[in-house]
């Protein structure tokens, strides 16, 4: 006879013993650091009650530098699926408490498992990283390991959300995955990203440089790029990814959800009519614009800390996501540079992908000149914005709120470049460049040799802004479909994407384009 209940306590001591992760002691540590555990991040992560773990009982069988008498509780990653907020999501999380959450065969197998369960499914993935690395006592294993997971982190892109939240030490090879990923969020002092340590660097160039200013999340929020969030503490991460995949449809095969939250669709906002500066000149936050027209003045605005002369963000407008698209005036007078162009191209890409429509707010003088922009490849970055525009096969509508001059109109998505529909305020100036340089070029000659050449300059400036500062030639040619009052704004953005909604557009067969990377 078999003893059931003998079976069943022997099955809930062994889950008992192997949920406890790295024991009190590291549990404590981990928490003294400012951490959660990562079973607490799957807690906060899915819905009550609905995570369901998968190879809870998978071990190590590496035998060498002492490893066969080494326990490593669920070999220092949890994996799953669950709920979020009644969605199904996939995810993993490394486990920094049982040898510090490092990297070894079976830890990488755990890990494809449940990336190739969420390709299948449909679903997307959330992975938690908190990692020392490879486990270097089981070598190429290890290596082994990292490589099976960017091939899938490869294979899942443009098929279904990919998210990474650091929320530990991730170096070396370990940092690739989440760069593959869509979004990357991190935390403030407890979340680090780098190729090579501050030890490293230190011996091989003699630089000094701490772990939070080489590989930090204010840094990568700030200067690399490589991350799209930044919170102050692994809950608040947590409800950010929550709030990200709100918008988000499941796969690529799906439209993104709609959410009716009230806001009329045919709302009608007298301040747009004011919003601007008189003086042209004059910068002002193109937020404020963005948050009249979207639904309850609510975005998400991922790279907020990076390359701020440009907007980008999901909003929702009758109940559906959106991203956003907008050039910001209040930061080099809202000009395209290099990490302006990569920060959009990355967004319109994801978008594209995941059948989310365009909204592109331009108001830009132009790309941002000087040697450091030339020596960087504004050439080729700057390209990239063009590429994917065009690419883009998602409904795509432009507003041009003032300024939008020479090559940064066009790529502003402009008709040009395939936008369904584009709308301008009465104070929109489409040209080649802005008055007075396009004054001082074409009329050199009378302003040289005229008596007052300061008074034939303004006279001449006038002149061409009186003649071409102004949405209405461009209307003419069929470039501009409408000139609007800024009040209707919402109104006609939001009746524009409903027309749109079944847009079918097609391109040339390939197998894919070289994109100027």
């Amino acid at each position: 006879m078999i003893d059931k209940p003998a079976k069943l306590k022997d099955l809930e001591k062994r889950i008992s013993e192997l949920q406890a992760m790295g024991g009190v002691t590291q549990v404590k540590k981990q928490h003294e650091m400012g951490k959660l555990t990562a079973r607490e991040r799957l807690d906060l992560l899915f819905d009550s009650g609905t995570f369901q773990e998968l190879d809870l009982f998978v071990q190590h069988r590496c035998t060498f530098l002492g490893m066969d008498e080494v326990d490593i509780p669920a070999d220092g990653v949890i994996v799953g699926y669950g709920s979020v907020n009644g969605r199904t999501v996939f995810a993993f999380s490394q486990d920094f408490t049982a040898r510090g959450g490092s990297l070894g065969e079976m830890h990488a197998k755990k890990i494809c498992k449940v990336m190739d369960l969420a390709l299948k499914a449909g679903a997307p993935l959330v992975g938690i990283n908190d990692s020392g690395g490879a486990r270097i006592q089981e070598g190429v294993d290890s290596l082994c390991g990292y490589g099976e997971i960017f091939f899938r982190n490869s294979c899942a892109s443009g098929v279904i959300p990919q998210i990474s939240a650091i929320m530990g030490p991730t170096a070396g090879g370990a940092v690739y995955s989440p760069a593959m990923t869509d979004w990357v969020f991190m935390t403030k002092k407890s979340s680090y990203m780098f190729i090579t340590g501050p030890e490293v660097i230190k011996a091989v160039t003699a630089e000094e440089i701490d772990s939070e200013r080489l590989g930090g999340a204010v840094t990568h929020n700030t200067h690399s790029g490589v991350a799209h969030f930044a919170s102050d503490s692994d809950a608040e991460s947590i409800e950010q990814i929550k709030r990200l995949l709100s918008y988000l449809p499941s796969n690529n095969r799906e439209k993104p959800p709609t959410i009716v939250n009230g806001d009329d669709p045919e709302r009608i906002d007298e301040k747009l009519d004011t919003i601007l500066p008189d003086n042209p000149r004059k910068a002002y936050d193109v937020k404020n614009i963005i948050r009249v027209i979207v639904d309850n003045g609510e975005i998400l605005e991922p790279h907020k800390y990076y390359a701020r002369n440009i907007v980008v963000c999901f909003a929702r407008m009758a109940g559906s996501t959106v991203g956003i698209i907008a050039n910001q005036p209040r930061f080099l007078a809202g000009c395209l540079d290099v990490n302006a162009s990569d920060k959009a191209t990355r967004f319109i890409r994801f978008c594209d992908a995941f059948n989310i429509p365009l909204i592109t707010l331009a108001d830009n003088p132009g790309y941002l000149p000087g040697r450091d922009q030339e020596w960087k490849g504004i050439i080729r970055h700057g390209a990239k914005l063009l590429w994917c525009y065009s690419e883009a096969t998602v409904p795509k509508i432009t507003l041009v709120t003032r300024k939008n001059y020479g090559g940064a109109y066009i790529a502003m998505c402009s008709k040009h470049l395939g936008a369904d529909l584009v709308l301008a305020w009465p104070t929109a100036e489409i040209a080649v460049m802005g008055a007075e340089g396009a004054a001082n070029v074409i009329f050199r000659k009378e302003i040289n040799d005229a008596a007052d050449s300061e008074a034939k300059r303004n006279e001449k400036v006038g002149q061409y802004r009186e003649q071409f500062s102004n949405p209405y030639i461009a209307a003419a040619r069929g470039y501009v479909d409408a000139v609007i009052p800024p009040r209707e704004t919402r109104q006609r953005i939001i009746r524009a994407l409903s027309a749109l909604e079944n847009k079918q557009e097609t391109r040339p067969w390939k197998k894919h384009g070289n994109i100027p990377v």
